[in-house]
C-alpha cells in the first residue's frame, strides 16, 4: 500500500499526561474510552458519570467534555454553557453553574500553574449525530489558563498547548464565521 506523505493531514500524537495514557491528539473518543484510559474505569469497575466535567485525582487533571451546540430539548437552562472556540489556540469554557472563584473546584480552574494541574479539553457538535447514536469527542489536548470573569458560572479562557486543526476550528467556532 503507497501513502503520499504530502496527503497527510494529521499523525498521531500522544498527549503528556502521564507515562500510561495512551490518548492522542485530535483523536475521536467516547466518554467511556477517555475514563478508561484514564484510569477512572477499569476491567473491574465502571465509575458512574454524568456530568461534563470529571477531575481525576491521580493525575491533578481536570477534564472538559464538551457538546457545542445545545438544543433546549436535551439540556436544561442551568447546563447551556457557552464554550467555544476563540481561534485555533484558544478556547472560551464556562464551569457548571454552582462554581464560583472561592470553591475549591473554581479555584483549582484559575490557580492551574501554581497547583501543577491541568485541563483536558475534548469537544463534539451535538450530543448525537444524524442517525441518533452518541457523538464521540475530538480530543483537543491540554490547555492553560489564560484569564477568567465572572462566578456561578465562571468564564474561562485556555490557551491550547497545540492548535486545532481547522475542521474541528470550524466546529467550534461560534463567534466567526470561518
Amino acid at each position: 500500500m503507497l501513502f503520499l506523505l504530502s496527503k497527510i493531514d494529521h499523525l498521531p500524537n500522544i498527549i503528556n499526561i502521564s507515562d500510561d495514557v495512551p490518548l492522542e491528539l485530535h483523536a475521536s473518543y467516547s466518554t467511556d474510552q477517555v475514563l478508561s484510559a484514564l484510569g477512572v474505569h477499569t476491567t473491574n469497575k465502571k465509575a458512574p458519570f454524568r456530568e461534563g466535567v470529571k477531575y481525576v485525582e491521580e493525575l491533578n487533571l481536570d477534564v472538559f467534555f464538551i457538546t457545542l451546540n445545545k438544543s433546549d430539548k436535551l439540556f436544561k437552562e442551568s447546563t447551556m454553557y457557552e464554550d467555544y472556540a476563540i481561534n485555533e489556540e484558544l478556547f472560551h469554557w464556562q464551569s457548571q453553574s454552582r462554581t464560583t472563584v472561592n470553591s475549591a473546584t473554581g479555584r483549582r480552574y484559575i490557580n492551574m500553574k501554581e497547583n501543577k494541574s491541568k485541563v483536558l479539553l475534548l469537544v463534539r457538535e451535538e450530543k448525537s449525530d444524524s442517525y441518533g447514536a452518541t457523538e464521540t469527542f475530538k480530543c483537543l489536548g491540554l490547555a492553560s489558563y489564560v484569564s477568567h470573569e465572572g462566578s456561578a458560572p465562571i468564564s474561562i479562557i485556555y490557551k491550547l498547548d497545540n492548535k486545532m486543526p481547522m475542521n474541528i476550528l470550524r466546529s467550534s467556532n461560534q463567534v466567526v464565521n470561518i
